[in-house]
């Protein structure tokens, strides 16, 4: 039987978690192929329901489909900020909630529908279990990411089917998350909404009860 890998200390585990980050700063330097290949292949040992795989993954590389996507984010973006009052209204739009222009890898990942691998089993009763297992995939993208020195930030402030036209992705799929990927311009271990006074973090306790 083959040795297992070495493991991370939990030590070294919690930092990683911690340091995460919604990244939105970007260097210009590229992230080799080869290394994006990696992160995906890691990414894809995410756990589904039913082994059901459902993440579909559109690489943009297109300028005028970047273009285009950033667009559709500068649209959702001011309609987004038309539910604040003035003064948080300024405070969001002075948030820096993307960076299209900067990363050099745009990820669009969509949810497959019915996927065939699965064959059903354990989303009868939740089909929304596949989105989740999306969501579970882009989890592990980001923490393998950070391992390498390289930053996601994941972008929900777009029009979805809008979005699904302009990649001419299959109608089954449903659009989860747009991830802007690239060497962090900037490093820090609080998130930036915190450091930039939108949203303190609470605790765990305050988000659990005991029945």
């Amino acid at each position: 039987m083959a040795e297992p890998a070495e493991l991370p200390t939990p030590a070294s585990f919690e930092t990683l978690v911690a340091w995460r980050r919604d990244v939105r700063r970007f260097r210009g330097q590229p992230v080799p192929p080869e290394l994006l290949d990696h992160l995906l292949n890691v990414a894809h040992l995410a756990p589904s329901v039913g082994n059901s795989q459902p993440w579909r993954v559109v690489q943009v590389r297109s300028d005028e489909r970047r273009a285009a996507v950033k667009a559709n984010f500068q649209a959702a973006n001011i309609a987004a900020s038309e539910r604040y009052g003035d003064e948080k209204r300024a405070h969001y739009l002075n948030l820096k909630l993307a960076g299209f222009d900067q990363a050099p890898v745009h990820l669009c990942v969509f949810c497959e529908g019915d996927p065939v691998d699965g064959h059903g089993l354990g989303r009868q009763t939740q089909p929304e279990s596949l989105a989740h297992s999306c969501a579970g995939m882009i989890t592990v993208l980001w923490l393998a990411a950070r391992t390498h020195g390289v930053g996601l930030g994941w972008v929900s402030i777009l029009e979805p089917q809008a979005l699904s036209s302009l990649l001419d992705v299959p109608a089954g799929w449903t659009f989860i998350g747009y991830l802007l990927m690239g060497y962090p311009e900037e490093e820090h271990i609080d998130p930036e909404l915190v450091r930039h006074g939108w949203q303190t973090r609470g605790t765990m306790g305050e988000r659990t009860i005991v029945r």
